[in-house]
């Protein structure tokens, strides 16, 4: 397991051999309230969010949700989050014209294999409480699968400040312990309805016996 150390010398600290480790974190957001450094087209990638030289890949779909990937070293990803964070706080306290926002609670949706979800909640769930104390944030790992894949939602929940805390020790669970298995990624808008769909319409145009 991480220690919270550890995890703070991800975030910044002295140990470059830690920051030289390339991380793909992969959240789940809705396209309505993605921040405009994310605004890109669809399926495209922004290669540079403000100061972080993290590559952000939008996916492409007409469903409302969409991944957002991150990928770069790992100091690079938390800067990303962190404009991702705070620039979702800013968004929905919006309407202050310039003044100060209040602190408006923010929720990152995470997607991570479910085989590494286990680590992440520890023996009788003692890491993610961890966590949760450490941070001051809320974390939730969903309990199914989402749709067509093998890979869980995990929810953070809180302050700016607390959720970047939490993403760190989140991510340095993660870089510890890699997923075993082969992971089949969540696709927005990729259900079995559709599927079944597919199906009937292939057999709707077959000939009447």
């Amino acid at each position: 397991m991480a220690s919270p150390d550890g995890a703070s010398c991800v975030g910044g600290g002295p140990e470059e051999t830690e920051l030289s480790i390339t991380l793909t974190l992969r959240m789940l957001m809705h396209g309505k309230v993605m921040p405009g450094e994310l605004g890109a087209a669809r399926g495209s990638a922004v290669p540079r969010m403000g100061a972080s030289s993290a590559r952000i890949t939008i996916s492409e779909g007409s469903c409302p949700e969409r991944i957002t990937t991150i990928t770069g070293s790992t100091d690079a990803v938390f800067r990303a989050v962190s404009m991702i964070a705070f620039k979702l706080e800013e968004d929905l306290g919006a309407g202050s014209d310039g003044a100060a926002v209040g602190r408006v609670p923010v929720t990152l949706r995470l997607v991570i294999p479910a085989s590494q979800c286990g680590s992440l909640i520890g023996k009788a769930g003692a890491k993610i409480r961890e966590i949760r104390e450490s941070s001051g944030a809320q974390v939730q790992v969903a309990g199914d699968l989402l749709p067509n894949s093998t890979e869980r939602a995990v929810t953070v929940s809180g302050v700016p400040d607390t959720i970047i805390h939490c993403v760190r020790q989140i991510c340095a669970v993660i870089l510890e312990s890699p997923p075993k298995g082969a992971t089949i990624p969540y696709h927005p808008g990729l259900s079995l309805g559709t599927i079944l769909l597919s199906a009937n319409q292939v057999r709707d145009r077959s000939p009447p016996g």
